[in-house]
């Protein structure tokens, strides 16, 4: 045998490159990040390094695998987190305000076998999901004002639309992992500059509101300590009317005498009733 492949250099190399090629196409080595589906003839054999719940990537799923060679095809899904962005959206919300909003979804192939029967591909993964998140996304926040994207009310409005994603998605053996919105603008032009004015005008609402209410208190707590100054002076008179004349004398006196703008000058007789406090002994 040794003699006839010595003779026949060029038939025995082309036997040793089919043998090679035989081999390599029914040695395969699965990654630790991708699932892989042995697909014979267009039907699913067996799932090589599926993806579990709560396990570490990687395990005895990975490494070398084995398929008939030129009869078997390999199916690749990875196991990560994937994105999905959706288009542009116009969203209107309840308050009238049409918003374009652009937003995306992450997800796993968690079921490869269900996910390879109703898409093949992950491609075709993407594609569907795509259409349905912009249709969840619509649906919730058309129920929802403006001002809630600006709130801690839009995690409520996300974690809605992930859940509302991923009832579908489980159709296609996907997890939907998160929703999130990148952009919510309000259209340039005319719509913009509109809501700008109602924003402005509601702020110079509150604005009014809370001066109103802060003039109403200040007067409160006048009138308060006014009618307190009534009691103490209606109480002192009753216990010394002296001290309370005297103590309004020297009132009358520090507003007639004293100026803020320029001196004043008062021409008076030392005996006008004015002056009696002045007077030895005053008018007690």
């Amino acid at each position: 045998m040794i003699d006839a492949i010595l003779r026949r250099p060029l038939f025995s190399g082309i036997i040793a490159l089919l043998v090679l090629v035989t081999i390599l196409s029914s040695v395969k080595i699965v990654p630790e990040t991708s699932q892989a589906i042995i697909v014979r003839f267009g039907k699913p054999e067996r799932i090589l390094n599926r993806y579990q719940a709560n396990a570490p990537i990687g395990g005895p799923g990975a490494g070398i695998a084995v398929k008939v060679p030129f009869v078997d095809d390999i199916v690749w899904i990875d196991k990560r987190v994937r994105d999905v962005d959706m288009e542009r959206q116009m969203v209107l919300s309840t308050d009238q305000l049409r918003l374009e909003v652009d937003a995306f979804a992450r997800y796993r192939v968690v079921d490869p076998l269900r996910m390879y029967i109703r898409a093949r591909s992950e491609e075709r993964v993407g594609e569907a999901l795509r259409p349905i998140l912009g249709s969840e996304l619509r649906n919730e926040l058309g129920k929802r004002p403006f001002a809630d994207l600006l709130s801690p009310e839009r995690q409520g409005a996300m974690e809605n639309i992930r859940r509302g994603l991923d009832r579908i998605a489980r159709q296609y053996g996907v997890q939907i992992i998160d929703v999130r919105i990148k952009r919510a603008d309000l259209p340039s032009g005319t719509p913009l500059e509109s809501a700008y004015e109602r924003m402005r005008t509601a702020r110079e609402q509150e604005a009014r509101s809370i001066r109103a209410e802060g003039s109403k208190q200040a007067q409160i707590i006048r009138a308060e300590a006014d009618a307190s100054a009534a009691r103490t002076y209606a109480n002192s008179f009753g216990k010394d009317p002296a001290f309370y004349d005297f103590y309004r004398a020297m009132q009358a006196y520090d507003r007639t005498f004293t100026s803020k703008s320029k001196p004043t000058n008062v021409i008076l007789s030392p005996q006008n009733e004015f002056l009696r406090e002045f007077t030895s002994g005053g008018g007690r």
